[in-house]
């Protein structure tokens, strides 16, 4: 249920996701060999680029260790990792000591249950469209695309928009480089 109240998302700094079932569509695939990998949308990833562009940071918050998410976050250029947090608010509060940022500037996206602490201290919850029931009835924004297909990417956009950067960070892509504009 979407609350369609965007003032929190004014005050946000921080962008903090859960990877799986947010930054990955939740499921994982195993190789017989012990190897394991997620499916990650490039989408997503150009927005987190965007985010960075932008002036805001990032966080990740997960119960996940693996190879595939050190790879994911590297390439992001995530600002700060907390993994293998089994509660989430231990990681969330170790990101606000870090950062220095306040609850009000902090905006987090989950998908289940685990998330539900993290989410009722922060300055805008976001549920992606595949959450449980009880995520969804929490966040401020759910989103209209699922975790691991453009949700992270939609909630950039909302953010950029809503504070107004939008324009800035994606006028290269309108503009024609022949005109000089």
């Amino acid at each position: 249920m979407n609350k369609q109240d965007f003032k929190g998302l004014k005050k946000i700094k921080l962008l903090a996701l859960d990877f799986d079932g947010v930054l990955t569509d939740g499921l994982s695939f195993c190789d017989g060999q012990g190897g394991e990998g997620v499916f990650c949308s490039v989408q997503d990833g150009s927005a987190v680029t965007w985010l960075h562009r932008a002036g805001f940071q990032s966080a990740i918050i997960t119960g996940r260790d693996s190879p595939s998410l050190d790879h994911r976050v590297k390439t992001l250029g995530v600002n700060y990792v907390y993994k293998g947090m089994k509660f989430k608010l231990e990681g969330y509060e170790s990101l606000k000591a870090s950062s220095g940022l306040k609850d009000e500037h902090i905006a987090y996206a989950g998908d289940d249950l685990i998330d539900l602490p993290v989410m009722r201290r922060t300055g805008f919850s976001f549920a992606v469209n595949n959450a449980r029931g009880e995520v969804k009835a929490q966040a401020d924004y759910t989103t209209a695309a699922s975790g691991g297909a453009g949700a992270v990417r939609e909630i950039i956009e909302l953010l950029l928009k809503q504070q107004g950067k939008w324009e800035e960070i994606t006028r290269r892509y309108f503009s024609d480089p022949e005109s000089g504009e």
